[in-house]
């Protein structure tokens, strides 16, 4: 059962026009809990998943995956494989020999593998059949000749010198992928000058996105040649691009289509294998091929939450203010690049917040290792260095005698305010997002209070409403949208951006509703089509109802201006006193003067023809002047603070979660129904990493080194309901002003403390302090029997 409350700058009767300097809407959508668009499709069964479409002689890919963590490859031969009845085509790399990668600046990775293979589960070769029985087994009828090398399965193992080569032999510095130092003030000498400093190693195991729908893609070729990509991906603009450069098609001549996705939270926020080779294959043989994903395919092709070695130290004067924060991380990157670059700067840069540091400074290096390639999931690159500080940060109020929660409170930043690493911060409630959550979870009259095995913890964070710069450099808008009305009263809106289940395609209707008077009924949302719909970056960096929503209220605006200046016409009224809310347009002063929209429409097309606009967003410079300082930078920041309680069963080591209070501050919530949804399922996400999901291998020495521990959902834990704890969701609103209506993001930000505040309240239960995750049962169980530490 979850509860949902409103804090800050509510919604309601009476509530003034301008907040914080930022207009409020008038047509009486925005604020209210209304219904997805897309809802009753999902639920009726009616919405279009990827693996739902089919084309006349389909033909069906299978991938080949290489069964070693490191080897050469020697030779490939599939003519036995092409021999089989029922198979078209047989691929293999060197018919795709452009390595690509989503960070432009770090391609080191092929469709297939040509030279060498660098995890199990590496694609080899791919076969079109007729269905995919035949194409599996054509795929063992695939003789793949390997010389195997020696593993690199851990960190620890990357930083030395290979005994056989490097992971990537072009690679001039070995095994390291990446390495970033920053440093802002001189942290030793004010950690030298702390009243306490606390210290510890902490290890973040790495976790999987486990969203339902499998990866899935199609490609056709069509009459005229154009190549269709219909892919479950929340990045098809980028999948655009990149099928373009690997494929050697222009990019004009590609259309891709993200229809309805089933979850992808990162993990589908980059090309994969399988949309090449579906393109490839469907170009060799001249008929649509299709490729889905197993779920173990899922899991090798991974993408999700990077191990973490981390050591913090965190420095306090007397008063319990931050004097220094000093971090040092070593990244467990799996085979490939992905957005690893990103990960290693957001280790360090996006902890600066919701906190005032006096000094901070940072080292971090990603290394490759022969397991499958991690990258952006939920809160990408900044939960597990939140989860260390967090708890560093609790130590270090216990060795002064403070309340965790008031040491939080005497540094949190100023509402408008600059952290020390540059970021700009122009709206800030982390101050009642604490108060929120202290109020609701009571507790100062609970904390350190609770009986023996019970307890409460606390921890806060901070969160990017979308990165200021795209991932290949160039000045054009980051978002656009195009909106047509129809002399029916209705609206049509196309826009790039990818609704993976995050609700866009609604904000897009809600913003459109309000601005033009129309029914949110009315209003029909075209999505993620590069032939229909203006470029939107995707579905990644909580950047969608920020940028795309921005962009929607400025061509809503350009609409509207006509739509009032006909409404005045048939009304017989100044511009000023028009209202467009509800269907009608009306007089300000006395709402029984109206006429309907479609009119309204019908009046604007006769005055100004045929009725379009488009609106665009771009980011303004921001980020501090030197190197990687714009990494991080963003138009906005979402705060948040948890309380978890937590109960232990003091003989077995058994614990649950009982219950979080998650306060968070997204500026505006355009549809608090939505919001609280995306903060209940982000907690639920940060509690499941807390105690239960592990995403491990096999290690060196075992018979089957670099093999997954258990690619399926039956041996990969995630929360069942029986395992969820109680949510209430408490929305406090800051109102940014460059934010749509003042909104900011709600879908990554408030898994950040979730872990933490439940390692914290396990301490508070027990007096152990946890440094390593998950924490299992059997690990509360041995602190039991070590005794208070």
């Amino acid at each position: 059962m979850s509860g949902q409350k409103k804090g800050g700058a509510g919604v309601g009767k009476g509530r003034p026009s301008v907040i914080h300097g930022v207009e409020l809407p008038g047509g009486g959508v925005i604020g209210r809990p209304l219904r997805k668009v897309d809802a009753l499709a999902k639920a009726t069964g009616d919405a279009l998943y990827a693996d739902d479409y089919l084309f006349p002689g389909m033909l069906h890919c299978k991938i080949l995956r290489s069964p070693l963590p490191h080897a050469r490859i020697l030779s490939i031969d599939t003519s036995k494989a092409e021999a089989l009845d029922g198979v078209f085509a047989a691929l293999v790399g060197s018919e795709l020999p452009i390595p690509y990668c989503v960070i432009p600046w770090t391609r080191d990775e092929n469709v297939l593998c040509i030279d060498k293979v660098r995890y199990i589960g590496d694609a080899v070769a791919a076969i079109a059949a007729v269905d995919e029985a035949t194409a599996s087994a054509a795929c063992r009828l695939i003789e793949v000749e390997y010389e195997p090398l020696e593993p690199v399965l851990s960190v620890d193992k990357a930083k030395l010198e290979p005994s056989d080569e490097p992971i990537h032999t072009t690679n001039k510095r070995g095994n390291q992928h990446k390495y970033v130092d920053l440093q802002f003030g001189d942290t030793e000498a004010a950690l030298a000058a702390s009243a306490v400093v606390s210290e510890g190693d902490y290890y973040f195991q790495g976790t999987t996105h486990a969203a339902i729908e499998p990866h899935c893609a199609l490609a056709k070729v069509e009459a005229d040649g154009q190549l269709l990509v219909i892919s479950a991906t929340q990045v098809p603009h980028y999948l655009q691009r990149d099928l373009a450069r690997v494929l050697g098609v222009a990019q004009q001549n590609i259309r891709v289509i993200q229809p309805a996705v089933g979850g992808a939270f990162g993990g589908k926020s980059e090309p994969f294998d399988l949309e090449f080779c579906v393109a490839k294959l469907a170009q060799k043989t001249g008929r649509a091929v299709k490729c889905l994903y197993t779920r173990e395919e899922v899991f090798y092709s991974h993408r999700g939450r990077h191990p973490m070695h981390m050591n913090f130290r965190v420095g306090l004067d007397k008063a319990g203010k931050i004097k220094a924060v000093r971090s040092q991380i070593d990244i467990d990157g799996g085979a490939y690049s992905s957005f690893g670059m990103v990960t290693a700067y957001y280790s360090g840069q996006l902890l600066t917040g919701p906190y005032d540091f006096e000094t901070y400074g940072f080292s971090s290096t990603r290394y490759y290792t022969n397991k499958p390639c991690c990258g952006p999931k939920r809160g990408h690159g900044s939960v597990q260095p939140r989860f260390a500080f967090e708890c560093a940060l609790d130590e270090a109020a216990a060795k002064l005698g403070l309340d965790p929660m008031e040491v939080r409170r005497r540094n949190t930043l100023p509402r408008v305010a600059e952290t020390v690493n540059g970021m700009r911060i122009q709206s800030n409630a982390f101050d009642q997002c604490l108060e929120a959550v202290r109020k609701a979870s009571d507790w100062d009259k609970r904390w350190g209070k609770l009986p023996k095995g019970r307890g409460l913890g606390v921890a806060g964070s901070m969160y990017i409403s979308g990165t200021n710069y795209p991932v290949y450099p160039n000045e054009m808008p980051q978002s656009g949208v195009t909106i047509q009305l129809d002399r029916s009263g209705r609206a049509l809106v196309l826009c790039g951006a990818s609704d993976i289940g995050q609700g866009s395609d609604s904000m897009l209707a809600y913003i459109v509703a309000e601005e033009l008077g129309i029914e949110p009924g009315h209003v029909r949302v075209v999505s993620s089509d590069s032939d229909l719909t203006p470029v939107d970056l995707g579905a990644y960096s909580s950047r969608v109802t920020f940028m795309c929503g921005n962009a929607c209220i400025d061509a809503a605006r350009k609409l509207s201006g006509k739509l009032k200046e006909a409404a005045a016409e048939l009304l017989e009224l100044g511009e000023k006193q028009v209202r467009l809310a509800g269907g009608l347009a009306v007089d300000a002063a006395d709402t029984s003067v109206s006429v309907a929209i479609a009119d309204v429409f019908r009046r604007a097309e006769a005055n100004h023809g045929t009725l379009s606009a488009s609106g665009w967003y771009n980011t303004p410079l921001l980020g501090g002047a030197y190197r990687g300082g714009t990494i991080g930078a963003s138009p906005a920041y979402s705060f948040t603070a948890h309380v978890a309680e937590v109960s232990v069963d003091m003989e077995t080591g058994e614990y649950k979660v009982e219950k979080i209070w998650v306060a968070h501050d997204c500026g505006r919530a355009l549809n608090p129904l939505i919001v609280a949804g995306q903060m209940e399922g982000s907690a639920y996400m940060g509690a499941a990493e807390a105690y239960l999901e592990n995403h491990d291998f096999y290690p060196a020495g075992h018979a089957a080194p670099g093999l997954h521990l258990g690619p399926s959902l039956l041996d990969y834990p995630i929360p069942t309901s029986a395992e969820v704890p109680e949510f209430e969701s408490l929305i406090i609103e800051s109102m940014d002003p460059e934010g749509p209506y003042g909104a900011k993001e709600a879908g990554e930000g408030p898994l950040h403390p979730a872990i933490p505040a439940v390692v914290n309240a396990l301490h508070d239960a027990i007096g152990h302090r946890f440094r390593n995750l998950p924490i299992s049962a059997a690990s509360v169980w041995r602190a039991l029997q070590q005794g208070d530490s």
